[in-house]
């Protein structure tokens, strides 16, 4: 569990999946929907499929390509945003996700989504959950045209909006950016347990988590910061 000092905390930077929304939609596309699509354009099994997705998501991983529709639509000669919609039903907000930002902007704080989702995506994914009537501000790291693996992510989002190192959260379901937000001089980061709600908790290693934002509220609304 956190050990918080909230009265600190003034800009919380929020990841989208797997730490607002539940990361199943992610995982089933891209792992089981995108390979049994690919097997039956290409006449190849399915268990061929995903290894070669698996191989070309190595090739990118944690660049703007892996996160980018028009690079995949173009390697596979699939819709991605079509096909996504043909499984959008799956697109589902954590249950504890709403009071939690709400409780976050009511306490006085500034919230910002960052995201390394595709505007697309991103666009999809607001029209289900109408995340963007609790936030203030929706960032797709696509506008930078750099990752949050980053550090040059972070200093134009810093550039950007301005945030505090020092009295801004950030928390995101992905170890690896955690690392570069806390490289970056981030004082304060929380990981998520539980980003799949099919999958077992991940081990967060030494960064503080949290698997129910519910047992934050108290602590947020009773410390606001001090601005």
């Amino acid at each position: 569990m956190s050990n918080i000092d909230w009265k600190q905390i003034e800009t919380v930077l929020l990841d989208m999946d797997g730490t607002l929304l539940d990361l199943h939609f992610d995982n089933h596309f891209w792992l089981e929907h995108l390979p049994h699509k690919l097997a039956t354009l290409q006449g190849i099994s399915v268990a061929a499929a995903k290894d070669f997705m698996l191989a070309e998501y190595h090739k990118v991983a944690g660049t703007i390509h892996w996160y980018c529709l028009d690079y995949w639509s173009e390697k596979l000669k699939i819709d991605i945003v079509l096909a996504k919609r043909e499984i959008e039903h799956l697109i589902s907000i954590r249950p504890d996700a709403i009071a939690f930002i709400d409780a976050l902007k009511y306490s006085g704080r500034e919230v910002i989504l960052l995201t390394n989702a595709h505007p697309d995506s991103l666009s999809l994914k607001v029209g289900h959950t109408h995340l963007d009537s609790h936030i203030d501000k929706l960032i797709s790291t696509h506008q930078f045209g750099v990752t949050k693996e980053s550090q040059l992510l972070w200093q134009k989002l810093q550039a950007d909006i301005h945030f505090n190192c020092q009295h801004t959260l950030f928390v995101d379901d992905s170890l690896s950016i955690l690392q570069a937000a806390q490289d970056f001089g981030i004082k304060h980061l929380l990981a998520v347990s539980n980003p799949d709600s099919q999958r077992p908790h991940i081990d967060t290693k030494d960064y503080a988590a949290v698997s129910d934002y519910g047992l934050l509220l108290t602590d947020i609304l009773q410390n606001p910061p001090r601005l």
